[in-house]
């Protein structure tokens, strides 16, 4: 397969600890910064039963490790109501401010243990993000931000995002943590 042109797209949504795992590690793994494109498609789904939990927590857990992060810190919460906080990651988009806010906001949410459901936990991480406050509070409220956010993850589905985390790159989708090496290939 011939190189493929163009900068790849990483789709995630801030409720997605496996999203949180990539983002950690994408640009080291590509070896170029792709296209951050919030998108709300939640983190995991429900689960059966809390021995299902308990495996998909130690499973994150131990590739956090591996990776060498941080400890994850669990949000009280999971998956994390991330509904504004990815209003604020549509809007940093905006101000081309997406990667340390959506990387802050992840450590606030999984190596911070806080909920992103809470306000204050997303200002912090705007914060982070060198993003005012009064900003932040008026930009992530516009219509114009909510369709942009609605618009991006409509238009992941139609680019075949299934799941978040996703890499596009080209016309192909690799999808989760464990695909970031099969985009890179992709990339080569």
């Amino acid at each position: 397969m011939g190189a493929v042109s163009g900068t790849p797209v990483f789709y995630y949504d801030l409720a997605s600890p496996d999203a949180y795992l990539a983002a950690e590690r994408i640009v080291g793994v590509l070896g170029t910064v792709p296209e951050f494109v919030p998108v709300l498609m939640g983190g995991p789904d429900g689960f059966r039963c809390a021995e299902e939990e308990r495996i998909y927590r130690a499973d994150v857990e131990r590739r956090a490790a591996a990776y060498g992060l941080l400890p994850l810190r669990w949000p009280p919460e999971l998956p994390p109501d991330s509904a504004w906080a990815m209003l604020v990651a549509t809007y940093a988009k905006g101000g081309g401010r997406v990667v340390a806010f959506s990387l802050a906001a992840f450590r606030q949410a999984f190596a911070a243990g806080r909920d992103l459901g809470d306000r204050d936990t997303v200002l912090l991480a705007a914060a982070a993000a060198e993003m005012h406050p009064a900003a932040v509070l008026k930009g992530a409220g516009l219509r114009g931000v909510r369709d942009r956010l609605d618009a991006a993850t409509t238009g992941a589905r139609e680019a075949g995002v299934a799941a978040v985390p996703a890499v596009r790159v080209g016309d192909r989708v690799f999808h989760g943590d464990d695909e970031l090496e099969l985009a890179a290939a992709a990339l080569a």
